[in-house]
């Protein structure tokens, strides 16, 4: 018999049996597959149906639509006024199988199933339905599998700069080592279970990180608005986004603790096309700490650059995103010195009165946030207005306190993290494990037959 195959899991390796017997395909990137299972070409079970419709074609009042971006966001598709129905798509009828041609190593798949209203799908997805009784949640697994995609993606003929897109007979033309339809249905249940249950794990701690977060977040607001001392007079603030604070801070203007040569500035209005020798330049998306980095940026050319001047950074100046992830703010590291940033992110440097850390804890406060984000929502497009951001009102404590509750928050929000750190990786592992228990069943490296049995 051969020997037992471990797959790691967050808990250590799970052990499962092999098959007892195997066989050459014959199919060279297919390999071994269990003795009694078939190479079969995909078209002999999957029957490729493609009913396409036009926009005028679609009369009712709502339809339900299958799109790649509604599939990646959250799994399924939407309810839509026929009015958002732009270009030619196909129609779904009872269930079938939705194969993304679009970046197939992505592995978008799911299925579909007719409503009461009519039901799209985008033409970037081939239907497929089951033929001979086979297991249509199995054919679900078998195209989900990372073997599947890395034999998708390698037969990619249709390439251009952002997608990939693999050709509808390479989808449906796959061979495939096939096993008995019982067992594609005890394989199909085993796979559903234990795939549900990593996906419930790894949502509580998605919801755990959620929590943590906001104890982050509340944590930062309480330092920033009311100090460190629970016992210090209060007074009213003035200013209804931040209540009570300490009797002896002030209230100012967040352009009034920038040196008056350096105000609050966004950057390049158009940079142009990304070139390998320009200037690197902080967009709303890259204001973060770990985004901040030379090799992470897009760069504009010098010529452009040059007619920006007075938005270049420094090492210590804070980037702020006024669109995009509004409210993200970091630190301008060293490396970063002469880089210039664009319309999406504002510059905020501030005089040496100032504890550079303090402030960054205090724009990232829930009271001062608000603040912006008021204005932000009534936005046509969802940004904060930069003279909305010079006018937010920050509490200010003395420059003493702005260092001992920077400090404060440094340690403690590298502890919260850290623990984030650590539980994205545990959800990393989660869906590493997804991944190769799914592939490792559907190409019979592992017999689940007994466990889908338990």
């Amino acid at each position: 018999m051969s020997e037992p195959r471990a797959i790691e899991s967050e808990r250590g390796a799970r052990t499962f049996k092999r098959y007892p017997a195997y066989k050459d395909s014959g199919i060279e990137w297919l390999g071994e597959i269990p003795a009694h299972w078939t190479a079969v070409r995909g078209d002999l079970f999957l029957q490729y149906e493609k009913v396409q419709i036009e926009p005028a074609d679609v009369s009712a009042q709502l339809v339900f639509h299958y799109s790649i971006p509604s599939i990646q966001a959250a799994g399924d598709g939407v309810l839509m006024a026929p009015s958002g129905i732009d270009s030619a798509k196909l129609l779904i009828v009872g269930e079938k199988l939705l194969v993304s041609k679009l970046n197939p190593r992505k592995g978008v798949v799911l299925i579909a199933s007719e409503k009461e209203v009519p039901t799209l799908c985008s033409t970037e997805f081939v239907p497929l339905q089951v033929r001979g009784g086979s297991e249509l949640r199995w054919a679900l697994h078998l195209f989900l599998a990372e073997s599947t995609r890395q034999r998708l993606s390698a037969a990619v003929r249709s390439v251009t700069r952002s997608h990939q897109r693999a050709e509808i007979a390479e989808i449906v033309k796959m061979w495939h080592g096939v096993p008995p339809v019982p067992e594609q249905r005890s394989m199909a249940a085993f796979l559903d279970r234990e795939t549900t249950r990593i996906d419930e794990l790894a949502a509580k701690k998605e919801r755990l990180i959620e929590l943590l977060q906001e104890q982050r977040g509340a944590l930062i607001t309480r330092a920033v608005t009311k100090g460190l001392d629970q016992n210090v007079p209060m007074k009213d603030s003035g200013v209804r986004w931040l209540g009570d604070i300490p009797a002896h801070w002030e209230v100012k203007r967040l352009w009034h603790l920038t040196p008056f040569e350096r105000r609050i500035m966004y950057g390049i209005v158009l940079p142009g096309p990304n070139v390998d020798d320009g200037v690197p330049i902080v967009k709303g998306g890259d204001v973060a700490p770990e985004r901040l980095q030379l090799d992470r940026l897009s760069r504009t050319t010098r010529e452009i650059e040059s007619a920006y001047a007075r938005s270049r950074l420094r090492a210590g100046d804070l980037v702020y995103a006024i669109r995009g992830s509004i409210g993200e703010v970091a630190m301008v590291p060293d490396e970063l010195a002469g880089a210039n940033l664009t319309q999406d992110a504002a510059r905020i440097s501030y005089t040496s009165l100032t504890h550079g850390q303090w402030l960054i804890h205090a724009l990232r406060s829930a009271n001062v946030f608000a603040q912006l984000e008021a204005g932000a929502l009534g936005a046509t497009i969802r940004g904060i207005n930069i003279r909305d951001l010079k006018r937010a009102w920050i509490p200010v404590p003395p420059a003493a306190e702005q260092r001992a509750i920077a400090t404060f928050l440094v340690e403690r929000t590298e502890r919260v993290d850290s623990l984030v750190s650590k539980i994205r990786d545990a959800i990393d592992r989660l869906k590493e494990l997804r991944t190769a228990l799914i592939s490792a069943a559907v190409t019979g490296k592992i017999d689940v037959r007994e466990e889908a049995a338990e």
